[in-house]
């Protein structure tokens, strides 16, 4: 099982497009290892940023569930509902198992153990990390150009960044200065 899983990590991190054609990544484990690839990653994400600040490693892990759910619902309505090809057929337990595996290559912030790093390979990460979302996109989907599957993750991380900086300046709002 652990060298299953490894596989689809190894495979997801090269962004190996035949991954998300393959009818074994979407087997009866799959949704489990693509759970588990979203809260390592949450993990990974927050002891990296514990090197800059205070971080709450049991919190990220949560979140990162809540950020998967999120993912998948918003690639399921914008690339299934409202902007599909013929050939598109997907269930949306297909686009959380895609997701899931599309976040491998934010497990290389565990390796984060400098400050001065922490930035560049988040960065560097997240970009990968979109890559490996645009490429899954693209093959789950069945769409014909990685420009419509660039699309889909445009419009849902603008969704998600919108809704996340209207939450954040809420916050802020809220808080009374002396």
């Amino acid at each position: 099982m652990f060298e299953d899983f490894s596989k689809v990590i190894f495979r997801s991190i090269r962004l190996d497009k035949s991954l998300y054609k393959d009818p074994n990544t979407f087997g009866e484990l799959s949704i489990y290892y693509a759970g588990l690839i979203m809260v390592l990653d949450g993990v990974a994400g927050s002891i990296a940023l514990s090197t800059l600040y205070k971080t709450n490693i049991i919190f990220s892990g949560v979140t990162s569930l809540l950020s998967w759910m999120v993912w998948g619902v918003l690639i399921y309505v914008i690339g299934i509902k409202l902007f599909p090809d013929p050939s598109t057929n997907a269930n949306f337990k297909k686009i959380l198992i895609m997701v899931g595996l599309a976040h491998a290559p934010g497990l290389f912030r565990f390796f984060v153990f400098m400050p001065s790093l922490v930035v560049p390979i988040v960065f560097l990460t997240q970009f990968w990390i979109f890559a490996s979302l645009i490429i899954g996109v693209r093959e789950t989907l069945n769409f014909k150009s990685n420009f419509k599957s660039a699309g889909v993750i445009i419009i849902a991380f603008l969704i998600i960044s919108i809704v996340s900086l209207s939450f954040v300046m809420d916050k802020i709002n809220t808080i009374s200065i002396n």
